[in-house]
């Protein structure tokens, strides 16, 4: 790929699958100008484009959140999009993004970004428990609201998408994020109440991390 690349040989690259995202990440990083067509790309009616696209501005996030921090509201506008994998990519692209958000814009929207604990899919519900420790590790003063919201999920509803066993699962992964922050906590007595529930749940891995959390922080 050469420097001034049009979006067109972008496209076509990962169509015909002349690159990979490896690749395509590594242009990006010799030229961040790159980053706008990757935007471009997202919206593409091909879906190896338009998710091809989406997973380099992902990686770029973690690694030069600062060069994707003047697009943050476009992934904010992407958590409406009708393609699940993009609404997950940006809830991870944004939760990357807080630990360079010099302007509170994550401040602004974290009701927004919450309310998909309440999107009835199992991986929506996982991916904002899991980027939940990029948040607290970025904006540490926000740990006391996060851990807030982080407690419902006890409560989310069940759906096709979203059974019993999948709630186990949130759970589980939710008392795993609290163990990465739970020093910074102000209201640990809730979140021990909350992990004690499932010391004697039917999934065993859920049961032997409540036991572990207990053990370690009581």
């Amino acid at each position: 790929m050469v420097k001034n690349i049009a979006f067109s040989d972008i496209a076509q690259s990962l169509i015909d699958k002349s690159v990979t995202k490896e690749q395509l990440l590594s242009n990006v990083k010799s030229n961040f100008s790159l980053i706008s067509l990757l935007i471009t790309g997202v919206g593409h009616p091909k879906a190896n484009v338009r998710y091809g696209c989406a997973k380099v501005l992902m990686d770029l996030s973690e690694e030069h959140p600062e060069k994707m921090y003047p697009y943050f509201d476009f992934f904010v506008d992407l958590l409406e999009s009708k393609y699940r994998i993009l609404k997950w990519n940006a809830l991870a692209i944004i939760a990357n993004l807080t630990k360079v958000d010099i302007n509170k814009k994550f401040d602004a929207i974290f009701d927004k970004y919450y309310s998909f604990l309440n999107d009835g899919y199992m991986v929506t519900v996982a991916n904002v428990v899991g980027n939940s420790i990029n948040i607290a590790l970025g904006k540490p003063y926000l740990i006391s609201k996060i851990t807030e919201r982080l407690l419902t999920v006890k409560d989310v509803s069940l759906t096709p998408h979203l059974t019993e066993e999948c709630k186990r699962v949130i759970v589980q992964q939710t008392i795993k994020i609290f163990d990465q922050f739970f020093n910074q906590i102000e209201q640990k007595e809730k979140v021990l109440y909350f992990v004690r529930t499932y010391v004697n749940s039917p999934r065993l891995k859920l049961k032997k991390i409540a036991e572990a959390f207990i053990e370690k922080w009581t």
